[in-house]
């Protein structure tokens, strides 16, 4: 392999290599060795690919280029192999193209060309992480420990390459009211249902003053509900099922213990590892966005932003309309400014 790939070669290489979230190994050894043949130490964990030095050395501000190697699994609809690319002319298709292989094509050729050049500036790292589109423990999750603290990230999704300044948080929670069986017929006993449908009202009524500059207000819906088990028996218990989006103005856990309050039935979150984020006005990513003439806004949808505890922009080329699509695609003139506004973006931080 030579030295340095061209970046649609790299993009069709890349794509080639099956990357369905948990089964990342033939991907995550593909880049492994066009690190090492770019002459990079990487530290591999699980199959995350880091690139750059875990420990701080020094005081420089330590700045995270982050993306993801896995996709989705294909869905039906695709005319062609989805993991067999095709060049149409300006366009690459391919699953995980768009989402977010050309994000991971253009961090790297960023880094490639920028760490040496701010080297006496900036402790840069690169991670091209797995398991992103399930959110799994064996992605980002597993790496972070590794890690010095770090003063900024840039996550690549398709964004379009405008700035993602704020992410909604994700909760699921598992509910459960308990009745008491009895006869329908004798309208005996207590119906459990009942019970969850005046917590559904309550969830329905919630309301928070506070609004975020960036994201929509927190919302909870009830998905999924689940109750009985004869027509003539009065079931004894009722679950269901909630899907809670925080923001940057209520987190997971205010919103858990303010649904625990308004509710009767048991409210047991699935996880709150799924925040949500807001960078700060005044930080030196913020700082950057503006003098970069990029837009700044909020997105309603997830990426590993949510599980990293530092400030973090999300932006990359690429239009998030086209994930998880048949007929996924990226141009490579996207691409190109995406690579082109990365390394912009990097030389303007004042941290």
């Amino acid at each position: 392999m030579p030295r340095e790939i061209a970046h649609t070669d790299l993009l069709m290489e890349l794509l080639s290599k099956p990357a369905v979230s948990r089964k990342e190994e033939q991907r995550s050894d593909f880049l492994e060795s066009y690190f090492q043949d770019l002459g990079y130490e990487v530290q591999r964990i699980v199959h995350n690919l880091l690139v750059g030095n875990a420990k701080a050395s020094d005081s420089r501000p330590r700045i995270l280029m982050n993306s993801h190697m896995d996709t989705v699994a294909p869905v039906e609809g695709w005319t062609t192999d989805p993991f067999t690319p095709m060049l149409e002319g300006d366009k690459i298709v391919g699953l995980g193209s768009n989402d977010a292989g050309a994000s991971v094509v253009s961090l790297i050729a960023s880094f490639h060309q920028m760490k040496s050049r701010l080297e006496e500036k900036l402790d840069l790292l690169l991670l091209i992480s797995a398991e992103e589109e399930v959110s799994g423990q064996n992605g980002i999750t597993a790496v972070l420990p590794h890690l010095d603290p770090l003063d900024g990230v840039i996550v690549g999704e398709p964004t379009g390459m405008q700035a993602a300044v704020a992410e909604r948080g994700l909760m699921v929670l598992d509910g459960e009211a308990r009745g008491k069986a009895g006869h329908a017929a004798r309208k005996e006993g207590e119906n459990a249902i009942y019970k969850v449908m005046k917590d559904m009202e309550r969830i329905q009524k919630l309301s928070l003053e506070s609004k975020s500059e960036w994201l929509a207000d927190p919302s909870a819906q009830v998905t999924m509900i689940s109750a009985g088990t004869s027509h003539n028996v009065v079931p004894d218990v009722c679950r269901f099922v909630v899907d809670v989006r925080s923001n940057d103005q209520y987190g997971n856990e205010f919103l858990l213990e303010l649904l625990r309050e308004a509710c009767e039935s048991e409210l047991q979150p699935r996880s709150t590892r799924l925040k949500p984020s807001g960078l700060a006005k005044d930080h030196f990513l913020m700082e950057a966005i503006h003098a970069c003439g990029l837009e700044p806004f909020g997105s309603s949808t997830l990426s590993d932003m949510a599980l990293i505890p530092y400030p973090a922009v999300k932006m990359g080329p690429g239009d998030s309309a086209r994930s998880h699509t048949a007929g996924e695609y990226i141009s490579i003139s996207e691409m190109e400014k995406g690579i082109e506004i990365y390394c912009r973006f990097l030389e303007t931080l004042k941290t």
